[in-house]
């Protein structure tokens, strides 16, 4: 029972794969906007930055631990130390002119003023700017799959509507063809609801062509084949709020981040420097200047390093960084101002669009009635096709006026949403 429990599980599930494999595939806004993102070739930055910011992380704080160098020397001097005076029984040391040295030196750092901390810190916003100027480039995505997507879902209601419009012709078409057999319309009649009909179904194949090459264009940014079997699923209106939340704003918060750490940095630089250090190696002199061999030494102890010459340019280093973080500003400024523009003009657009699809329905029940009224017309011959036709093609102008305007309102609002970045 078990077995053939398992047999039967296998056969539904691979009967409803099949099923869902038959269906045409749905897709949501949010789905095409993930998508787009996943398989843009710059979203491969995104793992380097990480990368980088790793090593640089790992490199610097090398700097605590002992830091190790091997010197060596060899100098020609004008002059030697020189003892003025023989001891009774002995002679005074002669040393060479020539003198040779070579040793290696480890050091400590015990105080390094924060340079390496500051450098960490640097090097973490630094990452964080680089991240934030891939999403705004990322972010630059959503507004070219909202005019793909958009324009393939208008298409798709006015394939709609034509389909209604090629029914109107149809029944039209039948209760002429019904008159002409009565003898109470001509044929030419009939012959122009028919040709109707026919410029009808090439539109159906202009608009599914231009359709398809949306959704084709709109695939490429998705890394994936959508052709004609996708539905784009109609997004509900979004809330729009005012207040610019964009990638940008981010950027430039880091940006000032940057030149915090920047300032961090340049007291750290003019900061003394405390480190013990051990040298060890060989000379000729080596500690003792008098003797004139080759011989090994060693040395130890504390170092002290405080240099000077930063304090000479700090007020000029401040002042760099004090201008740009003035630009960051102007930056930021720049950048609301012609979002705000371009928000405002969006505004308007929606606004009237909104305005348009109030009276849109009322037009279309007028139409509608005109329509209805004339189909009776025509079948009693009150009216001939000519009549009957265009108060057919009148309700679908009325009917394509409404999709397009919903449909533009709709890419209207979702503009919003995508420039004040909710």
């Amino acid at each position: 029972m078990t077995t053939i429990s398992t047999l039967r599980s296998l056969v539904t599930a691979a009967l409803l794969l099949a099923s869902l494999a038959g269906q045409a595939q749905s897709l949501t806004l949010d789905e095409c906007y993930a998508m787009a993102e996943q398989n843009y070739p710059l979203i491969q930055q995104r793992e380097l930055i990480g990368k980088s910011k790793e090593y640089s992380l790992s490199n610097a704080s090398k700097g605590y631990l002992p830091q190790l160098a091997i010197n060596g020397q060899a100098t020609y001097q004008s002059d030697v130390t020189r003892i003025p005076f023989d001891t009774p029984g002995s002679r005074a040391p002669l040393i060479s002119k020539d003198q040779y040295k070579i040793y290696g030196e480890a050091t400590q750092a015990l105080y390094d003023g924060g340079v390496i901390r500051e450098q960490q810190a640097n090097l973490e916003v630094n990452a964080k700017i680089d991240e934030q100027k891939l999403e705004v480039e990322l972010y630059k995505l959503k507004d070219r799959v909202n005019q793909l997507f958009f324009g393939a879902l208008m298409i798709g209601e006015q394939l709609k509507q034509n389909d209604l419009l090629i029914q109107d012709l149809q029944n039209g078409i039948a209760k002429t063809d019904a008159a002409v057999a009565n003898g109470t319309a001509l044929k030419s009649s009939l012959n122009v609801l028919k040709a109707e009909l026919l410029k009808a179904r090439q539109r159906a194949v202009e608009l599914n062509a231009t359709r398809v090459a949306y959704t084709d264009m709109l695939g490429l940014f998705m890394n994936r084949s959508l052709g004609d079997s996708a539905v784009l699923v109609k997004p509900a209106a979004p809330v729009v709020e005012q207040e610019i939340r964009r990638p940008e704003m981010q950027l430039y918060a880091y940006q000032d981040q940057s030149t915090e750490v920047q300032y961090k940095m340049l007291a750290a630089r003019n900061r003394p420097k405390l480190s013990l250090f051990l040298q060890s190696g060989f000379g000729r002199p080596a500690l003792n200047m008098l003797d004139n061999t080759l011989k090994g030494y060693y040395l130890g102890g504390i170092r002290l390093n405080w240099s000077l010459a930063g304090l000479y340019t700090n007020k000029g280093d401040r002042a760099l960084i004090d201008l740009n973080k003035r630009n960051i500003d102007v930056q930021r400024r720049t950048f609301l101002f012609n979002t705000n523009m371009t928000l405002q003009q969006q505004n308007r657009e929606a606004a009237k669009y909104q305005q348009l699809l109030a009276s849109d329905d009322e037009i279309i029940a007028l139409r509608v009635s005109v329509k209805n009224a004339a189909s009776a017309q025509l079948e009693n011959g009150v009216i001939d096709t000519n009549d009957y036709l265009r108060e057919v093609n009148a309700q679908d102008q009325a009917q394509q006026n409404k999709i397009l305007h919903e449909i533009q309102f709709l890419l209207a609002q979702y503009n919003q949403k995508t420039t004040t970045g909710n």
